[in-house]
């Protein structure tokens, strides 16, 4: 096995050893469901997808689990709002962001549970810790006791005295250590609760993922991912529980980087966040997939109209290479040499922790040379490199559509008036050609440069098509 993936947990990369051979046990954190998902959740899920594909590649079996938290405070703030049964607002935003996610062509995990359909399981886990004294209740809340946990910390860096309390976790003069985080909350009025050995309550955020990876994947498997914004409280917490009860969890903690508007984090709470839905509305799925595997999973987005414009024009460069060479041309034959090392060097960027941002300099670089093969005439390498593109493409699950189909999409940046101008002076410029007036054709073809369109002149025939 050659793959390497960056452990948050030792701050390198670790070679991955499948705990059980042939075979990987992933589990990624999924949403809070009480809104659409964001270009954020987009970022992560196109991720983890982008992994197990590649595991996939490699001849591994991936055991794929994402979770839904479907009862949250946020999740019953909004059903509130909204005067919506808790339960109806969180189906209705887990049917939108399975939507979504397929929309961007994301593969179906092997298992999507509910905090809901494991709160027995979690009770399991709670009355576990509390007869280990790592857990205690006070009034029907339980909270885990951090301080009683060797190495709590050790996922996140940071030392207990310095810690304040992290997201989703109350301040609470009750505690033992203001770090402790609650594993079961007591009902209060009107919210959903459930019977307990502590009276009526509903778990805490952090119960859930420890109890359901445990059910799902075993005491110890191999990648357990999310967003960076998870490694401290979540993650760490989930760690601290398992640890607790003798479960490793996992051997590889994966994370992968912030999508950044104006420089600065996308949130909801900071009002800078964008839906997929919205953005779904101007920009093709396989675009936005595309700007999300141009970098590298773990460096910062930067999110922007311009970012996603590079993105649809780098993948027409891609389609109109493919849209040159008939698919029917492309006949079976041995891989040469000439594009074998393309395929080579494409996994070596892959098996060095999903390097998708160098995957896509190979990519470019084949198509340049599919590019030089087609105008130096060797049609046999032109066609074994167009097979070579859409197969890695299938990797990453782009550039699969019908060339002529994507290239033929309107353009946010080029609407249909500016289609119809530019489609008047490709006449002009034709007929100028035609009466053999080369200063006003010229004229037109500077014209035409200006607004970002290329004009070819093949057989008597003027097309067109944006640089």
């Amino acid at each position: 096995m050659n793959l390497k993936l960056y452990n948050t947990m030792l701050h390198g990369l670790t070679v991955l050893e499948p705990v059980h051979p042939g075979r990987v046990g992933l589990y990624a954190c999924g949403p809070t469901v009480y809104d659409h998902a964001h270009i954020g959740h987009a970022r992560a899920v196109v991720a983890f997808d982008i992994l197990v594909r590649h595991l996939l590649s490699l001849g591994l079996e991936v055991d794929y689990v994402r979770n839904f938290t479907d009862v949250d405070d946020k999740i019953i703030k909004r059903a509130q709002e909204l005067k919506k049964p808790w339960l109806e607002l969180a189906e209705d935003y887990i049917k939108s962001f399975n939507q979504d996610m397929a929309a961007l062509g994301c593969l179906t995990p092997a298992h999507t549970p509910r905090a809901t359909e494991y709160i027995t399981q979690m009770q399991e886990d709670i009355l576990a810790l509390i007869g280990r004294d790592k857990a205690y209740e006070i009034s029907g809340d339980v909270f885990f006791d951090v301080g009683s946990q060797p190495g709590y910390g050790c996922l996140s860096g940071r030392q207990l005295a310095d810690q304040e309390a992290g997201a989703r976790i109350s301040v609470d003069s009750r505690k033992k250590n203001p770090a402790d985080f609650a594993l079961w909350k007591s009902a209060r009025p009107g919210e959903p609760s459930w019977p307990s050995p502590w009276g009526p309550g509903r778990p805490g955020w952090h119960t859930e993922c420890s109890a359901m990876s445990f059910r799902l994947l075993g005491p110890v498997f191999d990648i357990h991912g999310g967003g960076q914004d998870l490694v401290f409280p979540h993650h760490e917490n989930e760690l601290a529980q398992a640890r607790a009860l003798d479960r490793s969890m996992a051997n590889i903690w994966v994370h992968n980087g912030f999508v950044n508007i104006n420089n600065e984090k996308m949130s909801k709470s900071l009002g800078n966040s964008f839906n997929i839905k919205e953005v779904l509305k101007i920009y093709p799925p396989e675009v936005v997939r595309f700007f999300l595997v141009s970098k590298h999973y773990r460096s910062p987005l930067d999110f922007s109209e311009e970012s996603l414009t590079e993105s649809w024009r780098a993948l027409e460069r891609i389609y109109r290479t493919l849209a040159q060479i008939p698919e029917s041309a492309a006949v079976q034959v041995e891989e040469p040499e000439d594009i074998a090392g393309f395929r080579i060097r494409y996994f070596e960027a892959m098996d060095d922790d999903l390097n998708t941002a160098q995957a896509m300099g190979v990519i470019f670089e084949l198509v340049r040379a599919v590019n030089r093969f087609l105008k130096d005439g060797r049609l046999d390498l032109a066609v074994c490199g167009r097979r070579t593109l859409v197969d890695l493409g299938g990797h990453l699950n782009l550039w699969q559509e019908d060339p002529p189909a994507f290239l033929s999409r309107p353009r946010p940046w080029s609407g249909t008036a500016a289609q119809e101008v530019i489609e008047t002076l490709v006449k002009s410029r034709a007929e100028a050609r035609s009466r053999r007036d080369w200063a006003e054709a010229d004229r037109l073809r500077a014209e035409l440069t200006g607004l970002g369109v290329v004009v070819e002149d093949k057989a008597g025939q003027s097309t067109w098509r944006y640089a």
